[in-house]
């Protein structure tokens, strides 16, 4: 059990005005075995039942989404691909979408590549059936995503793509991304979003115009927003919304600009905060212990 961490509960936003609760995926409202708890499933139930709606905000591309949020209830919408695509899970369609450029990607590509050597793609072909591509040595973060293993790089770009993934052999996650956004520029937006993750998206495209766009269509706004993550790609949400809660094991750079800190996603961490949410509304704010 990690230890508890003993915080003055927020008094800026009644919990009522969360109209909205956004949550990253992996690392977030996943455990690491790719499922979502009995505790957090129950959570949201509450806080959705209490008028309050639910919103995946995922760099996983929509395919990759469909089996989670039927779990999660099916039919609303999501954020998938960094927020290049805004899905309808009940229609099975993107509302939206937005590719990058393939000769843009293989340029960035090959600017990384003279400053630091040989890295490993892959790449989220974009649609509702789109695939993910793997050129040989790259290893799939999520063993339990499927992709399709590709002879050539050439490959990569048989069809529009929504983002490209990179790993490095030797260099860290961190180290990889400073040197990409130093010599991509305007090409592409480099995000990192997890573990062996750092991904080349269209240029300008984030979380946060992704959230912007689905809170648009649901007649919401940033100012009734919370929103769940870890990695650093979840910056510009957490920047976008009114309240943003990093997990116990979230990246650093998260951690400084967050307005909380919950448990870890392993410890039920959005869960903690949304009975806390549910609590102040029916008893009024009070200190509280994030115990699990």
């Amino acid at each position: 059990m990690a230890a508890p961490i003993a915080y003055a509960a927020r008094t800026e936003y009644a919990p009522a005005d969360y109209a909205l609760i956004a949550t990253d995926l992996d690392g977030t409202l996943l455990r690491g075995d790719d499922t979502v708890s009995d505790r957090s499933l129950a959570a949201l139930a509450r806080v959705c039942a209490a008028g309050a709606r639910h919103l995946v905000v995922t760099g996983r591309p929509a395919p990759r989404v469909r089996p989670l949020l039927e779990l999660l209830g099916g039919g609303g919408l999501a954020v998938c691909g960094q927020g290049a695509q805004l899905y309808d899970a009940g229609a099975d369609r993107l509302l939206w979408s937005v590719t990058l450029d393939r000769e843009l990607a293989e340029t960035a590509l090959g600017k990384i590549e003279a400053e630091v050597g040989q890295v490993h793609a892959a790449v989220d072909q974009d649609g509702v059936d789109g695939l993910t591509l793997i050129e040989p040595g790259y290893l799939m973060p999520h063993p339990t995503l499927p992709a399709v293993r590709i002879d050539r790089r050439d490959d990569l770009w048989c069809a529009p793509i929504s983002k490209v993934l990179l790993r490095h052999p030797t260099l860290s996650d961190d180290e990889l991304a400073a040197v990409a956004r130093t010599v991509v520029g305007s090409l592409a937006t480099v995000t990192m979003s997890g573990p062996g993750t750092v991904e080349l998206q269209p240029c300008g495209i984030t979380k946060a115009t992704g959230l912007a766009l689905a809170v648009r269509h649901l007649g919401l706004g940033p100012e009734r927003t919370i929103a769940f993550g870890d990695m650093p790609n979840d910056i510009p949400m957490f920047d976008w919304a009114a309240h943003g809660v990093a997990m116990a094991n979230a990246h650093p750079e998260l951690k400084a600009v967050a307005d909380e800190i919950t448990l870890s996603n392993e410890d039920d961490g959005v869960a903690v905060v949304l009975e806390r949410l549910l609590a102040e509304a029916q008893y009024g704010p009070k200190t509280l212990s994030m115990e699990p």
